[in-house]
């Protein structure tokens, strides 16, 4: 052991650094006692929302506050919706998070402090009726504001496609909207709207490669539906000349296999009986997380896509496998479809499975060959023609709806006819039809230009509409005195009758009666059984029939096969 003698100057130096150590691991450990003191005690957030001074401040108008942070006056939300079905399930996904957030919904304009309208941008048609929808909203926001409840200023929001297209007009001629959130940007809103406290217009139109809401649980908006909508994907990679969709809802990217069957599977216990899969594209569904197929995306004979094929994991026609084993007696529908993906993998498994609606969407677009290249739809009339026998040969009975639309860039009257030609080969048992409205930022803008006139747009509408109406007449006469297996899903309020749809998503009506049901006994019909209706009447529009047993998808069936027009037995 070395010995130090206390004289030496060895020895002093040794003291000074052993007490310097000695006060610095004291100054450590008071510091370190004071910040646990101060990560348990209050925040700043809590100095802000605890106050009770007459000036409390709504944590919404602290804009740099977390986007948790829960609104001291619940503020509640009145939902508009416009456009297609994808909207109705992205106003879900928005509810589902503003929920969360301690915001309420309510039906009512006046009890609303916020105003979130779902866009459409499709077409010129869908954005009139928004701008109509914002000047009433300006009014209302106005008379509020000069209104004895003015200390609850009303905040207006835009959401979706339109949201993303015109959010340059929407900031700078439209004072009065508050919010403008893009599809890929609704986790946002909490924030957006906290903002707007401040008396900023907050914007959000940030396209994603990955967003897809998978793991938001959307809280239906009429919990007592018995049908509800799972958003399975979004974007569309097909760049159709005519179409905004690529431009306003981006690139296609799809949810997890896990997540739809989770959704699927919780909708089942909730009661709901059919649940439609959305998305631009849902037949180019491909989960890529999973690396089970190594081939890539096989595209129907004479069709072409301008995209790479997709590699490796599970597509639409594992997904459809998957969601229709979840429950036999749960209908599956899905829309919006391609064409060009059609595989027969998916077709078997369609044919293969009662439950999957035999409803399916081929969208033509046009009759023409020159017309469906300009529109690079990736296909020709015959190629179409022979798809539509195809489909027919692997699932008996099915039936077909198609989009159309005439009056598109350089469109002749020869070519028009082409379109109702194709329309009266082909038997639709629905079509949406419109005229064509050119879409800034589409290729055709670029492009093309959009050289027929309004006058013989609406001209070439209007017989489209008419030769649809005249073809779904003779159909629907076509079944009467056959049997459907109708969903019931409320009642009719002019007459009180009974209303669902078959398997070819057809309205059917009929009267409230007590028929037999699987127990051996009799009871009246609810929203969400499954009836055996035989049809009396029909109309272009609706079916009218008569009640005839309770009965479930799987027994419907039971004894029937597909080749033996399955969709319908005699009553």
């Amino acid at each position: 052991m070395l010995f130090i003698p206390r004289s030496s100057r060895l020895f002093r130096v040794f003291s000074n650094y052993a007490s310097v150590r000695c006060r610095c691991s004291s100054t450590a450990t008071r510091l370190d006692t004071l910040k646990k003191k101060v990560e348990k005690g209050p925040d700043l957030k809590e100095f802000i929302t605890g106050t009770t001074s007459p000036t409390t401040l709504d944590p919404l108008d602290i804009p740099y506050l977390p986007s948790s942070v829960k609104t001291v006056r619940k503020q509640k939300v009145y939902f508009d919706v416009y456009g297609c079905q994808m909207n109705l399930s992205d106003t879900e996904i928005v509810w589902s998070i503003l929920k969360n957030e301690g915001f309420e919904k309510t039906e009512i304009e006046e009890e609303a402090d916020v105003f979130l309208v779902m866009t459409c941008a499709i077409r010129e048609g869908a954005e009139s009726k928004i701008w109509h929808r914002l000047d009433h909203l300006r009014g209302f926001k106005r008379r509020r504001a000069n209104s004895k409840h003015k200390d609850r200023q009303v905040k207006i929001g835009l959401l979706g496609c339109m949201a993303e297209r015109l959010k340059e007009k929407l900031i700078e001629k439209e004072k009065s909207v508050d919010v403008v959130a893009g599809p890929d940007s609704y986790r946002d809103l909490p924030r957006l709207l906290a903002v707007t406290e401040s008396g900023q217009t907050a914007v959000n139109v940030l396209l994603s490669l990955d967003e897809t809401y998978a793991d938001v649980v959307p809280v239906r908006l009429n919990q007592d539906s018995v049908t509800a909508f799972i958003s399975i994907m979004r974007g569309c990679d097909n760049m159709c000349t005519y179409c905004i969709v690529p431009f306003t809802r981006g690139r296609e990217r799809s949810r997890p296999v896990a997540s739809i069957v989770d959704e699927v599977r919780h909708l089942a216990d909730q009661g709901v009986k059919e649940v439609t899969l959305l998305g631009q594209n849902v037949n180019s569904y491909r989960d890529t997380s999973q690396h089970t197929i190594k081939e890539p995306t096989r595209i129907a004979k004479g069709f072409t896509t301008v995209y790479k094929n997709k590699q490796g994991g599970l597509r639409f026609a594992d997904l459809l496998e998957k969601v229709s084993a979840v429950d036999p007696e749960m209908r599956i529908r899905f829309t919006a479809a391609h064409p060009k993906d059609f595989p027969d993998e998916v077709l078997q498994v369609i044919s293969s499975r009662p439950n999957i609606s035999k409803l399916l969407h081929l969208p033509a677009q046009s009759g023409s060959s020159a017309v469906l290249l300009r529109m690079r739809r990736g296909y020709s009339r015959e190629a179409y023609l022979e798809l539509v026998g195809r489909v027919r040969e692997a699932v008996p009975g099915v039936g077909l709806s198609t989009d159309m639309i005439c009056g598109f860039c350089g469109e002749t009257e020869a070519q028009f006819q082409e379109t109702l030609t194709l329309m009266e080969l082909v038997d639709y048992h629905a079509a949406f039809l419109f005229p064509y409205s050119m879409r800034e930022k589409t290729t055709a803008y670029r492009r093309y230009k959009d050289d027929v006139p309004e006058e013989v747009k609406k001209d070439r509408h209007n017989r489209m509409v008419e030769l649809y109406r005249r073809k779904c007449q003779a159909l629907n006469e076509a079944e009467i005195g056959l049997t459907h297996l109708v969903l019931v899903e409320g009642t009719v309020k002019k007459t009180g009758q009974i209303m669902g749809r078959n398997e070819l998503y057809l309205k059917v009506v009929f009267d409230q009666t007590e028929i037999p049901s699987e127990d051996g006994g009799k009871r009246c019909m609810k929203p969400g059984d499954f009836v055996a209706v035989k049809i009396v009447a029909a109309r272009a529009s609706v079916l009218t029939g008569v009640p005839l047993f309770h009965s479930s998808i799987t027994e419907f069936y039971r004894h029937i096969s597909w080749g033996d027009r399955a969709l319908r037995v005699d009553g």
